[in-house]
């Protein structure tokens, strides 16, 4: 049976059929899930069993796996595969709209998330068009952004290093270890052509060369332009089901509405298009 792509939204996302990824895929299939990522921007699959071997298969098939992420646990026995466990003793904690990691100089291009235990209700995860809400903005707005840039830092995950002491060094050392990014607020996707906005909620900071106040109205008008329902798509999960996402264009949010049950979602984050090299 041929690939099939099934758009969500006319802005975002397509639940793609028709394919077995439980073993190893040919080259022509590849490209054909690559294709529908580029157009689509998150892609979904249904019913797919697959093991943690599969997975990183698949996720080498689009380029090289990130290292394990320096605040969440990773799979015992394969150190790219992230564990997102979440439950009552440990509360989700990305519930809010972000791009990852934006505060690194080159951002991941791309994630693969598998759901492994999922609650009976809720749950669901979000990811939103920054190309549809770039085109959908008025012209005046477009030719002001084009020239900007934009801090990046640790931005929320500041909350993982604040509290442990009182004085701040843990944060201010958790600031020198990763650092910060300034980033072109308009960019061009590699691949498709499409310019898109390159801020987000989690990690954007400020906007280069604006006062404070000035940098923050601007930054809450295109938040407010961005996270519109025209731009999303929600996707309900379901035992092994598998989202794979272009972070590059993209926000995701993770909604935290399921406790007390239990979700778990594993996770490989792609560090470079291996397209494109």
């Amino acid at each position: 049976m041929k690939l099939q792509a099934r758009k969500l939204t006319p802005a975002i996302g397509a639940e793609l059929s028709g394919i077995d990824l439980t073993g190893p895929l040919d080259k022509s299939t590849e490209d054909e899930i690559y294709d529908a990522l580029i157009e689509h921007q998150v892609i979904f699959f249904r019913d797919q069993k697959i093991s943690p071997q599969d997975h990183l298969a698949l996720a080498r098939s689009f380029g090289e796996p990130q290292p394990p992420h320096p605040v969440y646990p990773h799979h015992k026995q394969f150190e790219n595969i992230m564990i997102l466990h979440n439950g009552p003793d440990n509360p989700p904690d990305t519930d809010g709209w972000h791009t990852d990691v934006t505060f690194q100089q080159d951002p991941p291009f791309a994630s693969l998330l598998v759901a492994r235990t999922v609650p009976a209700c809720g749950g669901d995860t979000l990811w939103l068009s920054l190309s549809r809400a770039w085109e959908t903005l008025p012209a005046g707005i477009r030719s002001e952004l084009k020239e900007l840039t934009a801090v990046h830092d640790l931005g929320d995950f500041r909350n993982n290093f604040a509290s442990a002491q009182a004085d701040g060094s843990e944060l201010v050392e958790a600031h020198q270890r990763f650092g910060n990014a300034i980033h072109p607020v308009v960019q061009t996707h590699p691949v498709s052509g499409r310019k898109f906005i390159y801020v987000n909620e989690g990690f954007t900071q400020h906007i280069v060369g604006m006062r404070a106040t000035d940098s923050n109205k601007m930054l809450d008008f295109l938040y407010h332009h961005i996270n519109q329902p025209e731009n999303q798509v929600r996707f309900h999960w379901t035992p092994d089901a598998i989202a794979i996402w272009d972070n590059r264009c993209t926000w995701h949010y993770a909604t935290a509405d399921y406790l007390p049950e239990q979700r778990e979602m594993h996770r490989i984050t792609i560090i470079n298009d291996a397209r494109l090299s």
